[in-house]
């Protein structure tokens, strides 16, 4: 895309990671709604760290290839008009004796600054990638992303890092040191044994210290974990690697048996394998296998993400200013962040939110439902994107907000959450659900319970926020008997065409909640007009 194709407004950024084995480029734009738009994403291998682990020395050709990929890549960012350009060096850069050289060449092909950045910085930056990009809950994980020449490891939550190292031990390090000459021959159990016991003896106060942490969950970047997996799950599954899909070590291990076993030519036709890392991936295997070992984790939680993810998350938390202290989960960013994208009236939003969770506490204390917080979390996110479908058309919009929602691919959220949220914004307009609706008669047995109370608290919120200027600010359910329940609206002016809206749903939640609905208004003239102040980012 050309620059001059670019609003001056629109601030683009590019991030460089050159690793060892690749160079990976993501270029994004930042939206005025402080979200952001990926524009590119560019990854190549070249092998910067070949041949330097014996000499410690970046090889003349290795360098060649580098540079000219930079240089495209450079140029694929300016072109897109990116303002900012991060790049950063890792492993091969940060040990090798002509480092100055290389990034006073770099400096003079490109243009920039190159940043060769530690190991511990390295993995304080991969963990800020993917910790930013899934839900841990309440896992303490152990991050694990194992590069050409150094593997990186994180103890961490979803918000903050206990523990980050750096190990020098890579697909390419140990490949070149350690099979240099068997590369296209088969492994013997006893010589990749022996690679392990190296293994185990750099790696032994890291793992004494991770140990300690004790982490529940191991999760995996790299495209030396990334080809393994992919190969698992071909293997055993009969399809292709997922994003943040589980594949369990004894399947990792019998495609690391396999690999062993076969000719470098063969090892290149193994389903799930870049035929341009089957040379080093039984390095990488090593690794993985080894540290799953020794720290009893028998599963690894594969991620798609990297430094470069990594790179953004921390542009970001550098130069934005929050707009409130709070942490704010990742699941509450990736919902925002779509609202956003897609330009939703985002103060009727979070009023309509406000409202539909406020409606559903009130449901719940006269227990005329008996969801929980894990459904109320679900109603609150539904109804912030129940509008999203305008971005394409006002007609059919909750469908069209159906179909967003379903394909965004939301991080934090599995497919069973997305399809009721989903399903909850598809009726929150005249429609009740039926099975008759493929939207409903997809949802499995519970959600078919579930969505019916969610989009009903939404409807009733919407014809409660009707003019967009929050005139209902309050809600309070009471009991009137054992057949009525008594809502009264709190409002800051007349409240007639509200009441007139909720006559459209007074069937519907007799139908629903078992009782008939009285409707109560309350005029407050002298209470300011409020506004939900929720997911400030």
């Amino acid at each position: 895309m050309p620059a001059n194709l670019i609003s001056s407004k629109l601030r683009v950024a590019a991030f460089l990671d050159l690793g060892t084995n690749s160079a990976r480029l993501l270029v994004v734009r930042f939206n005025p709604n402080r979200s952001y738009t990926v524009l590119a994403q560019q990854k190549e291998v070249v092998r910067l760290g070949e041949g330097e682990f014996e000499e410690q020395t970046l090889q003349p050709e290795a360098v060649r290839r580098t540079l000219y990929v930079c240089r495209h890549f450079v140029d694929i960012a300016r072109s897109m008009g990116a303002r900012d350009i991060i790049a950063v060096a890792t492993s091969a850069v940060r040990e090798a004796a002509n480092q100055m050289d290389f990034v006073v060449q770099f400096r003079k092909e490109t243009r920039l600054n190159l940043h060769v950045i530690s190991g511990r910085e390295e993995a304080r930056l991969i963990y800020l990638g993917i910790s930013r990009a899934i839900n841990l809950g309440k896992h303490k994980a152990l991050f694990l992303d194992i590069g050409g020449g150094s593997t990186e490891i994180v103890v961490g939550d979803q918000w903050n890092h206990q523990y980050l190292d750096s190990l020098k031990l890579g697909a390419i390090r140990l490949s070149s040191r350690f099979l240099k000459n068997r590369i296209d021959k088969p492994l013997s159990a006893a010589r990749y044994h022996s690679l392990q016991e190296h293994i185990r003896a750099a790696a032994v106060r890291t793992l004494r210290n991770l140990r300690r942490y004790d982490p529940d969950l191991m999760i995996g970047s790299s495209g030396t974990i990334m080809n393994l997996a992919d190969a698992a799950c071909r293997r055993f599954l009969n399809r292709r690697l997922r994003p943040n899909d589980v594949i369990p070590l004894s399947q990792l291990q019998k495609v690391i048996r396999l690999l062993r076993e076969l000719p470098l030519d063969e090892r290149r036709k193994v389903p799930g394998i870049n035929p341009d890392r089957a040379d080093i991936i039984i390095g990488g295997a090593a690794i993985l296998e080894t540290l799953m070992q020794e720290l009893n984790l028998d599963e690894i939680c594969v991620s798609d993400c990297s430094l470069r993810d990594g790179l953004l998350a921390d542009y970001l938390a550098r130069r934005q200013r929050p707009r409130r202290t709070e942490a704010v989960s990742v699941r509450a960013q990736s919902v925002i962040h779509l609202g956003r994208i897609c330009g939703f009236d985002e103060a009727h939003a979070r009023q309509i939110a406000a409202m539909s969770v406020s409606l559903y506490d009130e449901l719940r204390r006269l227990r005329l439902h008996d969801l929980g917080a894990w459904e109320r979390e679900l109603l609150e996110y539904a109804t912030l994107l129940h509008d999203i479908g305008l971005f394409l058309s006002f007609n059919n919009h909750h469908a069209h907000s159906y179909y967003l929602i379903r394909n965004a691919d939301l991080i934090g959220f599995d497919q069973r959450e997305i399809a009721i949220m989903a399903a909850t914004t598809f009726f929150h307009r005249k429609m009740t659900p039926r099975n008759k609706y493929e939207e409903f008669d997809a949802l499995d047995e519970e959600a078919k319970k579930i969505v019916p109370a969610l989009c009903l608290c939404l409807k009733i919120a919407e014809s409660l926020d009707r003019g967009h200027d929050g005139n209902i600010h309050r809600v309070r359910l009471s009991r009137l008997g054992k057949k009525r329940v008594r809502m009264t609206l709190y409002a800051s002016h007349d409240c007639r065409f509200e009441m007139w809206a909720l006559e459209n749903h007074l069937a519907a939640f007799e139908d629903t909640f078992g009782r008939q609905l009285v409707v109560r208004p309350v005029v407050q003239r002298k209470r300011a007009n409020r506004r939900a102040q929720a997911y400030r980012l």
